[in-house]
């Protein structure tokens, strides 16, 4: 008894811990003990979660709320649920507990009695473990079960840690990960020392990517001297554009092909148009866009109606064709190209692409190099609304994983910049439940003959916690309606809260009742001394689309 309690204690401690750390180092450090004082399975079982590996068939969110209604006054779990804003937070407090109950499962009895349950199993045993669970660990358990930690940990700072506990460099983690299965047991054991590498049998294995740091800090960007002139030559460095897609690498080994994301995921039968393509041997890194209908680049809103589907019909293939943008060859046949300088792999990965029969997959251009002058001019004024900056490579740079600081550089073009007014608030999730921390936003228009606010966009990032504090006590002084867990705030001309929104760029949207659809909108300053009447005007939005440029 007393080793189940201490395993689901210590995930619901490595959670509970997790979510109230801040820091990266922190939370790395939390993981890294975690896996070294947690003994197998259990600890394979949580990487797993956090990976977001672990698919429990059969336990979804309805399913919680259908058992906590059972037990709860339906008002009063609704009220609960606005009140706190997470659903494993609620039930988990509002939960009555049941007299007598002293078996607590562990992970491992979780993950194998849920696989093996049908769907009236799996809603009587999560009932079960409810009753026998204290607040932390019910918590816990439907964190676990249904997969929505939110607790600020990224599948691949899990990874991370799990390559800090073995004191080895996370790529090594990530070349063998699609290889792997929970619970991870050769993984941990090799990490430990107890057990060579595992070797799994994975065709077109993920590379893991090298990452390019901003050339311009977000403090320095309004500093002209940020940028050393002498540092970009055409000699040192080569450029090329940055678009507006999602970065992939397609691998085509041995009659097997996938398309990964940065992060390792495998977007493969989303994209079977793509996939189709690549009849080749080789690993190529890229950009994945759609094509537009004069053979441009569509913008990225047409590649989004794509992401994310388990299945894409002809039909949506047909009406947004995808393609890849090349911009590194990592192997070409059996031959590893990574070892060779950014300049040998650009030469083959010229010849490569010339080789290929298919618009699928074309080049990405290389930007002459100048001056910084010429850069910064290129970099805000590109030639298409898509490209949103540019990429530096070092000549001589090899193909190295993870962040090196110096082989490349991204620069991006400067945000739009437009003042809003609030309209709606909504509760966050996780260590931000307690907080109204995602704000609609909207800006003037004529109808009817008057002035008002539509919705143009919705921002949850770019301020601080202190900023987030008086943004809440904003919407909680000024609430004037609530619909759930979603507030309305007194908006007028007289009395309103401006936010400076940036965002990438904009696009024509029929979905929103504004007629457009902002990309990366965030808060970039909250202006507490503008009123509301001076924000802007939906004119001037629709004079930012590309077509008016």
């Amino acid at each position: 008894m007393e080793r189940h309690i201490d395993a689901m204690e210590a995930f619901a401690n490595l959670l509970e811990r997790l979510l109230l750390t801040p820091s990266r180092n922190g939370k790395l450090a939390l993981m890294a003990n975690y896996f070294a004082t947690v003994p197998d399975p259990e600890r394979g079982w949580a990487l797993a979660a956090l990976t977001n590996e672990l698919d429990l068939p059969g336990v979804k969110a309805g399913l919680v709320r259908r058992l906590v209604e059972s037990k709860v006054d339906h008002e009063l779990f609704r009220l609960s649920y606005d009140y706190v804003g997470d659903l494993a937070d609620t039930v988990s407090l509002i939960w009555p507990a049941a007299h007598g109950a002293n078996y607590v499962p562990t992970l491992s009895e979780v993950v194998a009695e849920l696989s093996e349950a049908t769907k009236a199993q799996g809603e009587r045993l999560i009932e079960g473990w409810l009753n026998a669970l204290d607040a932390r660990g019910r918590w816990a358990l439907l964190k676990l079960v249904t997969g929505g930690l939110r607790i600020g940990v990224s599948a691949r700072l899990a990874k991370v840690a799990a390559a800090q506990f073995g004191e080895i460099e996370p790529s090594e983690v990530e070349e063998i990960w699609h290889g792997l299965e929970p619970p991870y047991l050769s993984l941990f054991a090799w990490l430990e020392g107890k057990a060579e590498k595992p070797k799994p049998d994975v065709a077109a294995p993920f590379r893991p990517v090298m990452l390019a740091h901003p050339l311009v800090a977000k403090k320095d960007r309004d500093n002209p001297d940020a940028i050393d002139p002498d540092l970009i030559t055409a000699a040192t460095f080569a450029a090329e554009w940055k678009y507006d897609g999602i970065r992939v690498q397609a691998v085509a080994e041995n009659g097997v092909r996938r398309i990964y994301t940065r992060t390792g995921d495998d977007i493969s039968h989303t994209f079977p148009d793509v996939l189709a393509a690549m009849d080749f041997d080789a690993a190529i890194a890229g950009e994945l866009l759609v094509r537009a209908p004069d053979g441009g680049v569509a913008p990225f809103n047409e590649l989004q109606q794509r992401l994310n589907r388990k299945t894409v019909s002809k039909k949506q293939m047909d009406a947004r064709p995808a393609f890849i943008r090349a911009y590194d060859l990592l192997v070409d046949g059996d031959t590893d190209l990574r070892a060779l300088t950014f300049e040998k792999r650009r030469a083959k990965l010229e010849r490569f692409i010339g080789q290929l029969e298919t618009a699928r997959i074309d080049l990405s251009p290389l930007v002459a190099v100048t001056t910084i002058e010429a850069f910064e001019q290129a970099r805000n004024t590109p030639p298409a609304p898509e490209i949103e900056g540019l990429r530096l490579k070092r000549w001589d740079s090899v193909y190295e994983a993870g962040l090196p600081k110096g082989p490349w550089f991204k620069w991006k073009r400067d945000p739009f910049l437009i003042d809003a007014v609030m309209l709606y608030a909504q509760r966050g999730h996780g260590k931000r439940s307690s907080f109204y921390s995602d704000f609609t936003f909207g800006v003037w228009r004529e109808l009817d003959g008057e002035d008002r606010l539509t919705p143009v966009g919705k921002a949850y990032f770019g301020f601080t916690d202190e900023e987030l504090k008086q943004l809440d006590k904003f919407v909680r002084d000024n609430t004037i309606e609530r619909f759930g867990p979603v507030r309305s705030v007194t908006a007028t001309k007289e009395h309103g809260l401006v936010l400076e929104v940036a965002f990438e760029g904009l696009q024509r949207s029929p979905r929103h009742k504004s007629g457009i659809a902002m990309r990366f909108p965030r808060i970039n300053r909250i202006r507490w001394d503008k009123p509301s009447a001076e924000a802007a005007r939906l004119e001037t939005l629709e004079a930012l689309l590309p077509e008016n440029a």
